[in-house]
């Protein structure tokens, strides 16, 4: 059912099924999922919502497994909505939290700046990128950040420098209860058609390397310090292994496939044991790169 909020500009839609808005097409039921306007009406929103209610950000659901049992409370969902992207000044750029981080880079290739390129590797949107530092070719998103606007459950903006934050690899600190909405990009300028190429090579390795064309998350694990979570995968002959209609990828080990008919639960399973493969075998405990969201179906 889809119902429009008088008050509100954006579009409720009540018990919506998540695994649509997942690359990993899996997913339960969300109990109420927002698609916002604006940032001004993401604040109208959660000032509208009950003040125990939960309240979880979906962008382009490329870096989240939403098990089978779905999210309760609210989803917002920023994907097509929070789109803004514009100069400021010199190569400063604001850009808001919906835009797919592959936009951006050619965005800014267009504008004849230069360093944002390996954006076009991230398969997801900026809040998702701002929120985990995402990388891609050697890049990482925050490298690129002057400040960024948050928005905390009480619907109130905040706006920061970068240097008021802690950021590792694949790591923001950030509080339980602030999102980000937009941030504010410094990238030098630079020749247009050096960033174009630039991008088509990049977007060429990540063809070759990676089953782009499978519904997957992107990289599962994290890297461990001076090596490759893909490497200890294949070593410890786990290419192809299968679980239900989950696969870790043949092509790249650190993928995990849905093949067809996999539910979350197939592919939490076959996470936890290359996790346990891989420690057994090779003495490393791989970290999740990937953010499990929700609740386990009725019969787990």
């Amino acid at each position: 059912m889809t119902v429009t909020i008088n008050q509100l500009g954006g579009q409720l839609m009540e018990q919506q099924p998540l695994a649509r808005y997942t690359s990993w097409r899996v997913g339960g039921l969300a109990d109420r999922l927002y698609k916002p306007s604006s940032i001004e009406d993401v604040q109208c929103y959660l000032r509208s919502l009950p003040v125990d209610e939960a309240v979880t950000w979906l962008g382009l659901g490329s870096n989240v497994l939403i098990r089978d049992g779905g999210i309760r409370g609210s989803v917002i969902y920023t994907r097509g909505c929070l789109k803004g992207l514009r100069d400021v000044e010199q190569n400063e750029v604001y850009v808001e939290a919906g835009v797919p981080c592959a936009r951006v880079a050619k965005w800014a290739a267009e504008k004849e700046m230069f360093g944002a390129e390996f954006l076009a590797g991230i398969p997801g949107t900026m809040g998702g990128a701002l929120a985990m530092n995402a990388g891609a070719f050697g890049g990482e998103t925050w490298s690129l950040v002057k400040k960024v606007l948050l928005i905390n459950r009480r619907g109130e903006l905040i706006e920061r420098r970068a240097d008021e934050f802690e950021v590792a690899y694949r790591r923001v600190s950030l509080a339980a209860d602030e999102w980000f909405v937009a941030c504010y990009l410094k990238i030098p300028a630079g020749d247009k058609q050096q960033s174009r190429k630039k991008i088509r090579q990049l977007l060429a390795a990540r063809s070759a390397s990676q089953p782009t064309n499978m519904p997957s998350c992107g990289s599962v694990f994290k890297n461990p310090e001076a090596d490759y979570a893909a490497r200890l995968i294949e070593q410890s002959g786990l290419k192809g292994k299968q679980i239900g209609g989950a696969q870790v990828s043949e092509k790249h080990a650190n993928f995990i496939l849905n093949v067809g008919s996999a539910t979350a639960k197939d592919i939490e399973c076959l996470i936890a044991e290359v996790q346990n493969t891989v420690l057994e075998q090779q003495g490393v405990r791989l970290e999740t790169e990937v953010r499990m969201l929700g609740e386990g179906s009725a019969d787990e």
